[in-house]
């Protein structure tokens, strides 16, 4: 048996995060799922949320081939990815108070829609206060968050709660604080940070969730083909069209 290497030890330590998160956390997928269901049945739009790394979770649900039309990115600059220079920028403006009710406000979404939003930590401002604006606004809020940051750290924000205190439903990624896997003899820092995979996961699971749920009442889910498979681009195009007034993202 060979020696295990770092790259054997993240995958390790990845795939233990995912059984957990599939255990732990069935029914609160289930229950997202049966929200995002509810959601689409009743003619709602979905959005999903995340800033910084974060929202590369909510990127990969969006214009998904195998996922929900229907689904739409809610963004603002600065706050996908590392989209901003100098990229310290990104973390700075998450704790910007008042930001969040300025892009939900700018925003289509409004009431009867859910709101997926996605916060490793959940204790700025800007998760906060998103949750806060959406379920003021009357939308179904999901958190996608680790909840150990809220025993193990303190709120950043001045309302002095995390994100899982402002959900509707709450997914709790398990992501120890801090975020990294790994450590080894002559690296200073933790390292191999698995928040992404775990998030990623927790998002196809609940969109997988909801398209079961539809089907089991009677109704087709918005789904998208990929592009690259023979009939996909007709697929979309028709699904787009039936869809076209929950679909922000192709203006």
């Amino acid at each position: 048996m060979r020696e295990s290497t770092p790259a054997d030890q993240f995958f390790d330590a990845a795939i233990g995060l995912l059984q957990r998160v599939r255990e732990a956390e069935a029914a609160s997928i289930a229950a997202a799922g049966r929200a995002v269901a509810d959601t689409v049945a009743a003619g709602g739009r979905l959005f999903a949320f995340g800033a910084g790394h974060s929202s590369l979770a909510a990127q990969d649900v969006v214009y998904r081939a195998g996922g929900f039309a229907t689904m739409n990115l809610l963004a603002a600059p600065g706050l996908v990815g590392v989209d901003v220079m100098p990229a310290p920028l990104g973390s700075a403006l998450e704790r910007v108070e008042g930001l969040a009710g300025t892009v939900l406000d700018a925003s289509p979404a409004g009431p009867g829609d859910l709101l997926v939003i996605i916060s490793l930590s959940g204790r700025n401002a800007l998760p906060v206060e998103m949750a806060l604006a959406a379920r003021a606004l009357g939308m179904t809020v999901i958190g996608v968050t680790s909840v150990a940051y809220a025993r193990e750290t303190t709120a950043r924000n001045r309302t002095g709660t995390f994100l899982k205190d402002h959900c509707d439903i709450v997914l709790d990624s398990g992501i120890a604080v801090g975020d990294a896997e790994l450590t080894a003899p002559g690296v200073a820092a933790p390292f191999a940070p698995a928040s992404t995979v775990v998030t990623s996961a927790l998002m196809q699971a609940t969109m997988a969730a909801g398209a079961a749920e539809l089907a089991a009442r009677g109704i087709e889910p918005p789904l998208l083909r990929s592009g690259n498979v023979d009939g996909g681009t007709e697929w979309n195009a028709r699904v787009m069209t039936e869809n076209r007034d929950r679909i922000f993202y192709r203006h």
